[in-house]
């Protein structure tokens, strides 16, 4: 495995995938049953993009970078909580940037758990390190893929499983599918997150498709492009499939996703979509 996500850390596929994240959290708060968190390619869960490999990239500049102006009213309601989590880790570190880890460990009340899983041995290492002595989080090193369905269902009934593969293996976007359905017949009341890159649309709606007609529950498609360019080696915009999503998640999507999109577009371009693939 040679994926390392310090490279890309803060960039614009993060700012997506975790503004999402805390809106689904969120809303896991509103009930007061404890929930359980399973985070499934976890990375360090902390990073600094003050690091090397942050440094050498510069791909948070064009994502979390270009978040500091406020948006409309409306729109900064339901950053809150994402603002919230940045704020808690740059008030000893600046250049600080919470991966999903600390993003979940910062939103957990007494009564929740999490699981966060990553397989790189260095990254692995470091992860465990943050939550050190942490009675909440618990810190696994072990395959993802492995940890989906070992770690489902849990004694919670409610929660949510974050699925965010590196894709560096030929068929990953279809794995992610096939698994997101299997592991949702296991834990029925689970909510399901899977994170994919868009590079080519037809393999992204492909997998969309089939998702969709395996699916006996509720999905959310939801995507966010910053270019038109549709290059095989260039990540032109990203995606969530949401099974089973909170029932406001779509309409608050609406709102988010095309400030988002016209914040953090490259050449002028900016494209969205928020479409249930099954409700």
């Amino acid at each position: 495995m040679n994926y390392r996500h310090g490279y890309h850390a803060g960039n614009f596929a993060d700012v997506m995938k975790h503004v999402v994240l805390t809106r689904i959290l969120a809303h896991l708060l509103k009930k007061d049953t404890p929930f359980r968190v399973i985070d499934t390619h976890a990375g360090i869960g902390l990073h600094d993009l003050d690091s090397e490999e942050a440094q050498r990239t510069g791909e948070w500049r064009d994502g979390i970078g270009r978040l500091d102006e406020p948006f409309a009213d409306d729109v900064e309601v339901l950053l809150a909580p994402y603002r919230q989590a940045i704020s808690a880790v740059r008030a000893t570190n600046p250049m600080a940037y919470p991966g999903s880890p600390m993003i979940t460990r910062l939103m957990l009340r007494r009564q929740d758990r999490a699981i966060v899983v990553e397989r790189h041995p260095e990254d692995a290492a470091r992860l465990a390190t943050l939550f050190l002595r942490d009675r909440q989080v618990k810190a696994l090193e072990l395959d993802g893929w492995t940890a989906l369905h070992a770690m489902i269902p849990p004694r919670e009934r409610r929660g949510l499983v974050l699925i965010d593969p590196p894709f560096e293996d030929v068929g990953e976007l279809a794995r992610l599918g096939r698994d997101m359905l299997k592991a949702q017949a296991k834990w029925e009341t689970g909510i399901f997150a899977g994170w994919y890159p868009i590079k080519n649309p037809a393999d992204t709606d492909r997998f969309c498709k089939d998702l969709a007609a395996g699916a006996k529950t509720s999905v959310l498609r939801l995507e966010l492009m910053i270019e038109t360019r549709i290059d095989p080696a260039r990540l032109n915009g990203c995606g969530l499939l949401v099974i089973n999503p909170p029932w406001k998640l779509a309409e608050e999507a609406e709102i988010l996703l095309p400030a988002l999109a016209e914040r953090l577009a490259r050449d002028g371009h900016a494209g969205f979509r928020c479409e249930w693939l099954r409700e």
